[in-house]
């Protein structure tokens, strides 16, 4: 085989290789919807809320290519037979500057994020996107919808004490000042968009969520870093996070911020089953779980939520 065939077997190969990676990265990966269980211990989670299920659920940006209103109803359709106890919205809501995207009304995404189903309710925090585009818009719209907006503030779940604190970019976020309103040893869950928070966080939150980096979205190291929206670089991309003690979480979210792509970073709601860092062992005849499609019947959580209150 000549030099100029090999270049050319070469060039073909490379020219597919990049086209298929151009379809995942553009097509593929950013309509994917998966919703992911995993289980946390944490050492200040308390052993009456074992098992407590809680759904993440962050940076939608609605109007970009591959999120429309009906890609929210399936969102939804997804999430609620997976029956969390509490759902949380880290953010980002809308985003009519994504290229190629169209703007969506905040009232539309609210609506159909108001068909979510859980026993404590849905809290939302607001993200940088909605606050440069219309903040106290998004706001209104989700209240509408029956989701409570935390805005360094606090949320009494039946002794379970959620916090929500203001987007570190657009706002004035106050964790100390929102903490005061929790009782000295209460559970406490913190929502923050931004995890560049996560260091002015104090160890008596038993565990911190977060949204905001999608993960990187195109998920190669070194293109990763370059991009990533957080001065700590890679440090909180996603997932897991233990630094002295304290616990975070960071979910790699559902939309696309910028270019409308995703590569080895795919959407992704995250159901965290919360348990005491020495939660007793399973029993011996208890199934074992394998994730979303594990049989609900076999290991239901221990905890309950409690009726609704009247009034």
């Amino acid at each position: 085989m000549g030099p100029r065939r090999r270049i050319a077997i070469a060039a073909a190969g490379a020219g597919t290789l990049g086209a298929a990676v151009a379809c995942r990265a553009l097509w593929h990966e950013p309509r994917q919807s998966r919703v992911r269980e995993m289980a946390l211990a944490l050492p200040r989670w308390p052993a009456e809320l074992h098992g407590l299920r809680v759904a993440l659920i962050s940076d939608l940006h609605a109007g970009a290519p591959h999120v429309d209103e009906q890609r929210i109803e399936r969102l939804v359709a997804g999430v609620n037979p997976h029956a969390p106890d509490l759902v949380v919205l880290l953010g980002d809501f809308i985003d009519p500057t994504v290229r190629g995207g169209r703007p969506v009304a905040p009232e539309a995404v609210a609506r159909r994020l108001g068909a979510l189903r859980a026993p404590l309710g849905v809290l939302a925090v607001l993200g940088n996107h909605d606050w440069r585009h219309d903040g106290e818009r998004v706001a209104a719209a989700l209240r509408d919808a029956g989701i409570r907006v935390l805005e360094n503030e606090v949320a009494d779940l039946d002794g379970l004490h959620v916090a929500g604190v203001a987007d570190a970019r657009t706002r004035d976020p106050d964790v100390a000042g929102t903490l005061r309103a929790v009782p000295d040893g209460a559970p406490v869950l913190l929502l923050s968009h931004d995890p560049d928070l996560f260091p002015r966080v104090p160890d008596r939150v038993a565990l911190t969520v977060s949204g905001h980096t999608h993960g990187g979205q195109v998920a190669i190291p070194l293109v990763r870093r370059r991009v990533i929206p957080s001065r700590f670089g890679e440090r909180y991309a996603r997932g897991h996070v233990v630094e002295d003690g304290r616990h975070l979480y960071v979910t790699a979210g559902f939309g696309t911020t910028g270019w409308p792509v995703r590569l080895l970073a795919p959407p992704e709601v995250v159901i965290l089953e919360l348990r005491p860092e020495a939660a007793p062992p399973r029993r011996p005849d208890a199934r074992p779980r394998r994730g979303p499609s594990r049989s609900r019947a076999a290991g239901r959580p221990r905890w309950r939520a409690p009726a609704p209150r009247s009034g």
